[in-house]
């Protein structure tokens, strides 16, 4: 479980500056929340330096190709998370991350010499395999960093900062659409891929750097530092299995993604349609990241760590999903190129400045197993399944002669349900966290929790 990090000065009359004025930071929390801050924006500038080049290679690769595209990724995940799952019970937390994030930079390195060296009839697959690589990247790392932050701050915490937190990765998301943007017409796509590894390498320096410095903060993080969780390979999918918290979690997840694709796919159609040049499709889809993470800032730096404080994180969870109904509905009456950039816009910022967060902190209260095991099995298989599902229900939906309006009609039902999960979900949390009591009681109880969530 997570062990807040022991105040160095608990008198708040000294907790002077911006970051206590603005986000109540402690004096003793600023050099944690930096170095999180720092981590989070290069593993999404990582990932955004490459997100356009992805997008452009699936449409380039047909659209009707997708859905396959989508089934690797599924069996790629589901071949990925049972070898995380052994690293994670056999090495401490510097140990599999590592191991993790440098397979990752081995396969950038080889990516690059497979689209520089490979004949033009094979850059097609290797697009695609790309393609599949880059989607199981995505959810991995950005699951990785959040287990970690569960690891590192308690749940009151984590309402604090995780707005904060979150900023620095939209910022990495910012500067890795803009640097795209920018280089991909003046030196092409190759490069980038070494920029994206450079990057990854430095999150995981300051990963490194965030450990050290959380376990000098007291002994039970220290321990944390240095303990092997071991456990089963398989102890995520148990723990989702035979508790209903994760359960939920599991299911709103993937009623999550099942939408996402939906929207993906009906923005693909319109993308193919109305822009024919490849160049402009990669600076669209630049664009657009660009619009989402400039407003995710906005919104992180503003509201979030206030909202999560003062409305509770189930209020959050349903804010999205409510927004997909009517989104969806509007898709259905006008599917326009302008209309799928505004949903787009709105539901990933709201997803990632709203919805991401407190899907976080339903975590914090678990054991560490669940956090790196259950958690990563929610966010890569159970992600990926919602990816497939939304994939061959749009392709059945299509082969039934549904054109865009209906295909975007039938994602109502699903972002109807999603809000249901959504509020069940913030009840359970309400009951279940642990983030109002005084520290020792918290930490009692956060291990009646997560003993309760083995036993349920």
């Amino acid at each position: 479980m997570s062990t807040e990090l022991p105040a160095r000065d608990p008198d708040p009359r000294h907790d002077d500056g911006l970051l206590h004025a603005l986000f109540s930071v402690r004096r003793d929390e600023r050099a944690p929340l930096l170095l999180a801050f720092v981590y989070f924006f290069c593993v999404l500038a990582s990932y955004y330096v490459l997100r356009p080049i992805r997008d452009e290679m699936g449409v380039a690769g047909g659209v009707n190709n997708l859905p396959w595209l989508f089934l690797g990724t599924l069996t790629v995940t589901a071949l990925v998370s049972p070898l995380f799952s052994r690293l994670v019970s056999r090495l401490p937390r510097r140990a599999f991350v590592a191991w993790a994030y440098r397979a990752m930079i081995l396969c950038l390195v080889g990516f690059w010499f497979a689209l520089r060296y490979a004949p033009d009839s094979a850059q097609v697959w290797v697009g695609r395999v790309f393609f599949v690589w880059l989607a199981v990247f995505a959810v991995f790392v950005v699951s990785l960093f959040w287990a970690v932050m569960s690891d590192v701050f308690a749940t009151r915490q984590a309402k604090r900062l995780y707005g904060v937190i979150g900023a620095g990765g939209t910022l990495g998301g910012v500067a890795g659409g803009l640097l795209t943007g920018w280089l991909v017409h003046a030196v092409g796509t190759l490069p980038l891929l070494i920029v994206s590894a450079v990057l990854l390498e430095a999150a995981l320096r300051a990963m490194y750097a965030l450990s050290a410095r959380v376990a000098a903060s007291g002994d039970a993080q220290s321990r944390a530092e240095r303990e092997v969780i071991g456990g089963s390979v398989w102890a995520g999918f148990a723990g989702v299995a035979q508790s209903p918290y994760l359960a939920g979690i599991a299911v709103f997840m993937l009623l999550f993604t099942i939408g996402s694709t939906f929207l993906y796919f009906l923005q693909a159609e319109i993308v193919a349609r109305e822009i024919v040049d490849r160049a402009a499709r990669t600076a669209y889809f630049a664009q657009v990241d660009v619009w989402v993470n400039g407003l995710t800032l906005v919104l992180q730096l503003v509201l979030t760590g206030r909202l999560m404080s003062r409305i509770g994180v189930g209020a959050i969870l349903a804010l999205v999903p409510l927004l997909s109904v009517l989104g969806f509905l509007a898709l259905a009456a006008a599917p326009l190129l302008s209309v799928v950039i505004v949903m787009q816009v709105l539901r990933r910022t709201g997803n990632f400045a709203l919805t991401g967060p407190a899907r976080e902190v339903l975590y914090v209260p678990l054991s560490r197993e669940q956090k790196y095991k259950a958690k990563n099995f929610i966010d890569t298989f159970v992600f990926r399944l919602g990816d497939q599902l939304g994939a061959w229900t749009h392709t059945g939906l299509a082969a039934l002669g549904l054109g865009l309006s209906g295909i975007a009609l039938a994602a109502v039902p699903v972002s109807a349900a999603w809000l249901a999960v959504a509020v069940w979900l913030g009840r359970r949390h309400a009951r279940l966290a642990p983030s109002a009591l005084p520290l020792p009681v918290a930490s009692a109880f956060a291990s009646h929790l997560a003993a309760e969530g083995k036993r349920s």
